[in-house]
Parts: structure tokens; C-alpha cells; sequence
């Protein structure tokens, strides 16, 4: 036995799961688990952006579970179980890496992509459209870039950076028509296009368009929180002057802290 805390992991899981373990992990369902999949999966991202490795440890942990929970779920009803999954995930690998596993040669890590996009197109014979497997679920944000990344692979691509530069300006001018019309959905549908102008703006420039707004994002926060913290009065009490005022001091004495 090479790993007996995991096979120990799968064995708590099912005894949770039978006539005498935990009501609650009864009565759980593929859907039902659903939002813990994508919860425990952002604590664990979380947990590698702080760089807290014995939290990653145990979020790690978290994600596991809902691998095992899925798994016996499955073989409660008869379909899969975590060995199907596991030596499923095993033959991919080996597949998709004939670099190692194999005799392909490769001199770069470009070349190691383009096989491994090679390899999973023949998998998965049945996707008719390159832009087919791009998941539902993901924020719309990392949709976009995923959509713009697969498109550019067919030389589906602007000419030059400056022409989609323009693009977005062209966006912004359409966005502004529709604010003058004063058209809701033509108003939703032309910021649409604004983001997703931008998402390309930022895959030209090789820069992960999801991980820049999570940046942006608790960038503000820190700041924000700097304004509460140093505020003289109640923040609902302060003019646009003075929000002014209090957001560039609070934005100098963040940056000095790093």
C-alpha cells in the first residue's frame, strides 16, 4: 500500500456516504456539491496568491474531498469510481507527454504546448469548433480569454496592435451612442464588446487579463480599507473634493508600505 492516508481518505468518504455514516453526505448529489467544487477551489487559488503554504496544505485538502465525495457518489450509482478517475487522468498524462513517456523530441516549451494541443484534438474527435469544451462556468472574464487564445491559433487576429487599439477606442464610441439613445441593452451589449476588446488588448500583450483585475481588485481594497483607517469623519460625510484628497493619500501610504 504506497499511499494509506489516501486510501484511508476514500474509505472515511464512504462510510460517510452508507446506511450508517452522515445524513447530510447522503443526501449530497453531483449538483447539490456544485458550489463547494468552485468554493474550495478559490480558497486554494487564495491560498497561492498569499503565498500561505500550510493554508494551500489544507485547502488542497478541501478540493480533494469534493474529488472523493464525486467519485463515491458515482459509484454509489454505479458509474465510475475514483480508480476509473484516477487511471483515466494516468493515461491522459502519458498521452498527452510522449516527450517522456515516449520518443517524441522537443526543444522548447512552445513545442511542448503545441503537441499537448495536438494530442487533445485527436482525444476528443467529437468537438466540431475549436471554440467547443470552453467551460460554462467560468467567469466570463476568463471565457474571453480563453475564446480570444483559441481563435488566435487559426490566425483569427488583428493585424497590428495599433489597429486593436482603435477597436477598443471604436468600442467606447459605440458605448457612447448608445448612452445618448439612451438603449439599456444596446448600452450592456456595447460594454460587452468594450471587455471583450480589452481581454485581446491584454492577451497581445501576454498578460493574464483575470489575474490583472484580481490584482486591480485588491489593490483597491487595501486602499479603500487605507481611507477607513485614516478617514476624520465619517466617509458618507466627505465631498467628491475630499474623497479625492483622502483616496491619493491613502494610495501614497499603501505604496510606501508595498
Amino acid at each position: 500500500m504506497k499511499y494509506p492516508k489516501l486510501e484511508k481518505l476514500v474509505d472515511i468518504v464512504k462510510v460517510l456516504r452508507s446506511e450508517n455514516g452522515c445524513q447530510w453526505d447522503r443526501e449530497q448529489t453531483h449538483t447539490s456539491l456544485r458550489p463547494n467544487m468552485l468554493e474550495e477551489a478559490y480558497e486554494a487559488v487564495d491560498a497561492i496568491d498569499d503565498g500561505n503554504i500550510a493554508n494551500l496544505r489544507e485547502e488542497l485538502g478541501d478540493v480533494l474531498l469534493q474529488v472523493v465525495l464525486h467519485a463515491q457518489i458515482a459509484k454509489d450509482n454505479n458509474e465510475f469510481d475514483i480508480e476509473d478517475v484516477a487511471e483515466e487522468l494516468t493515461n491522459k498524462l502519458i498521452h498527452r507527454h510522449p516527450h517522456v513517456f515516449g520518443h517524441t523530441e522537443v526543444h522548447s516549451t512552445q513545442d511542448i504546448i503545441d503537441n499537448w494541443d495536438k494530442l487533445k484534438k485527436e482525444e476528443k474527435t467529437y468537438r466540431k469548433s475549436i471554440l467547443d469544451g470552453i467551460s460554462k462556468s467560468q467567469s466570463a472574464l476568463m471565457s474571453a480569454q480563453k475564446i480570444s487564445k483559441k481563435v488566435v491559433k487559426v490566425g483569427f487576429e488583428w493585424d497590428s496592435v495599433e489597429s486593436l487599439k482603435e477597436c477598443i477606442k471604436s468600442e467606447y464610441r459605440e458605448f457612447e451612442q448608445a448612452v445618448a439613445e439612451g438603449n439599456p441593452e444596446k448600452m450592456e451589449d456595447e460594454m460587452g464588446d468594450i471587455f471583450f476588446a480589452t481581454v485581446n488588448l491584454a492577451r497581445w500583450y501576454k498578460i493574464d487579463a483575470e489575474q490583472a483585475l484580481l490584482r486591480a481588485n485588491k489593490k483597491f481594497i487595501k486602499r479603500f480599507k487605507k481611507m477607513e483607517e485614516i478617514k476624520e469623519k465619517p466617509l458618507e460625510e466627505y465631498t467628491y473634493e475630499e474623497y479625492d484628497k483622502l483616496w491619493k493619500q491613502a494610495k501614497i501610504m499603501t505604496e510606501e508600505e508595498g
